[in-house]
This record gives structure tokens, C-alpha cells and sequence, in this order.
């Protein structure tokens, strides 16, 4: 019993300590959202090219973390690749260190895993296979996953899938973000990124673009589209 006790008193440190904010690191939290609302799994929304949508799923690779300047000068906070998952609140946030540079500063990230870890084989911890986020060592990781039903499309139970990945030349689809940090930005423990589906959605005609598995020119389309879902708070 005292051995029992001892493991849960241990779980619960360490899920108290999980994306914890310290004195010299800054809190990123990402919100998934449809037209302002939040998103909800299952829920019925409207694009708008007027598609009735249900999101089940919607993954993506978040990497690469910096604060830099203008001029591409960058402090490197975090090099971890975090998977980003709107069905676990938790993996919504991450902690990452300070840095020095101050003014005229840009947050910048990447959207899905770079050709060195494509090319490594799977990984463990987030890269780890188990999240059904690797297709294999000549295709590499899927940067983003999304997943869901509309009634505009044809397929076998109205699904759209959108595995959108691909590390290779001229169909790398990573994603490179800047995003210009407000004022007195320093003064927060937390940055906030708000994620809007509805962005992507208005780009694209789900009777006719409603699965994409494999990379490729289609692949690399939606990625530049899914970038434009990323809005600082």
C-alpha cells in the first residue's frame, strides 16, 4: 500500500510540472478554433463555401521555436518537435525558455518535422509511430493530420482525410511562421496562438478535394493553406 502511494503522490508531481512556466520561460498556447468559436470534436460547423463540417481529428508538428528580429537573427528556445493534439488540452501548451532579444521581436515556429528526422527513422517520445503520425523512412512524417465528415462529400461515410506531409524536393511541405509580437510582449508568461480551421476550409472545395494521403503538389497546396490558420492573440 505505502509503495502504491508513493507512485501515485510521484504521478501526480509529475503531471503538475508538465508545460509548468518558470521564472526564465514562456508559456506558448495554441487554441484550435472554427470562425472564433472553439473548436469541438463532432460538432457541426459551416465554411464558408457553405460545406457542413465535422473535425474527429486534427494533429499537427510544432518545431523549431524561436523569438528573433527582422533581420532573421534568432535565438533558438526550443529544438523538440511537440506534437500538437486539439484532443489532449495538455499538448496544447509549451513551455520554452526566455530569451535575451527583446525589441522588434518575431515568434517563429515550423509546422511539421524537417528532412533530418524524416530521414532518421521513427523516433520515439512525440515522433514515436504510435501516434499514427509517420508514414515510413522514404515519405517521412505527417506534418499535419486532419480528419472529419461533410455531407459535399462523395466518399464512403461522407470523409475527408488531409494526411498533409512530405520532406523531399520541390514538395517539402514544412512550414516556416513569423508572427510580430505586440508590446511589452515580455511582460506575459504567456503567448497565445489561436488556430482558425475555418481559414483552411474556405480555401478548398471538399465535393472535389477530400483526401490527400501521400506527398506531393496537392500535399504542399493545403500546407500553404493550413498556414495561414496561425494568428497571435
Amino acid at each position: 500500500m505505502k509503495d502504491k502511494t508513493l507512485i501515485f503522490l510521484l504521478f501526480i508531481s509529475l503531471y503538475a510540472s508538465y508545460g509548468q512556466v518558470t521564472a526564465d520561460s514562456i508559456r506558448l498556447r495554441f487554441i484550435p478554433e472554427f470562425k472564433n468559436a472553439p473548436l469541438e470534436a463532432n460538432k457541426k460547423y459551416i465554411s464558408a463555401n457553405n460545406d457542413t463540417i465535422t473535425i474527429e481529428t486534427f494533429r499537427f508538428y510544432l518545431g523549431n521555436i524561436k523569438i528573433g528580429t527582422a533581420n532573421n537573427e534568432a535565438e533558438n528556445l526550443e529544438k523538440n518537435y511537440h506534437l500538437i493534439d486539439f484532443s489532449d488540452r495538455a499538448s496544447m501548451e509549451v513551455a520554452v525558455k526566455s530569451p535575451t532579444q527583446i525589441e522588434n521581436s518575431l515568434l517563429q515556429f515550423e509546422i511539421g518535422v524537417d528532412s533530418l528526422q524524416s530521414v532518421s527513422g521513427a523516433l520515439s517520445g512525440d515522433l514515436d509511430p504510435m501516434h499514427g503520425m509517420y508514414w515510413a523512412w522514404n515519405s517521412g512524417y505527417i506534418n499535419i493530420k486532419l480528419e472529419g465528415t461533410s455531407s459535399s462529400c462523395s466518399t464512403r461515410k461522407n470523409r475527408f482525410q488531409f494526411h498533409i506531409g512530405g520532406y523531399a524536393k520541390p514538395n517539402c511541405a514544412l512550414q516556416k511562421l513569423q508572427i510580430p509580437l505586440p508590446n511589452k510582449w515580455e511582460t506575459k508568461k504567456e503567448l497565445v496562438v489561436r488556430i482558425d480551421l475555418a481559414n483552411f476550409f474556405s480555401y478548398i472545395n471538399l465535393s472535389t478535394t477530400n483526401s490527400v494521403m501521400i506527398p506531393g503538389k496537392e500535399a504542399l497546396a493545403l500546407a500553404e493553406i493550413a498556414k495561414q490558420m496561425f494568428k497571435l492573440e
